[in-house]
C-alpha cells in the first residue's frame, strides 16, 4: 500500500512568526525516513509504501511526534491499497511518464 499523508500541529507555540510549522513537519519526515520504508516528500504530502501495519505504525509515530509541537494535530491521509503489488511508489510515476512520452 501507498499512503500519502500530511500532518501539522495547531493550538500551541508550534508555528513560527510567519505561521510556518516546518520544525514539526521536519520531525514527522524524520520519523518516516528513519523507518527505512520507501518514501517521498513534496511540498504538501509525504508518501510512504509498505504493508498496512508498518505504514500505519509510521504514520502514527509521525503524528505523535508532531503532537509535541502543539495541543492539537491535523492529519490528512489518502491510501492506495493494492495487495500483491510492491514498488508502486516509483512504478506509478514511471508509467505516467511513459504515457506522457508517447
Amino acid at each position: 500500500m501507498i499512503v500519502a499523508f500530511s500532518v501539522a500541529p495547531s493550538g500551541g507555540p508550534a508555528a513560527t512568526s510567519d505561521g510556518s510549522v516546518h520544525d514539526a513537519v521536519a520531525a514527522a519526515v524524520r520519523v518516516v525516513r528513519e523507518s527505512g520504508l520507501p518514501n517521498r516528500t513534496s511540498s504538501m504530502f509525504t508518501e510512504i509504501e509498505g504493508e498496512w501495519d508498518e505504514v500505519m505504525g509510521v504514520v502514527k509515530r509521525a503524528t505523535e511526534v508532531v503532537g509535541e509541537y502543539g495541543t492539537r494535530v491535523s492529519l490528512v491521509l489518502k491510501a492506495d491499497i493494492r495487495p500483491g503489488h510492491t514498488g508502486e511508489i516509483d512504478g506509478k510515476l514511471e508509467r505516467l511518464e511513459a504515457a506522457l512520452g508517447e
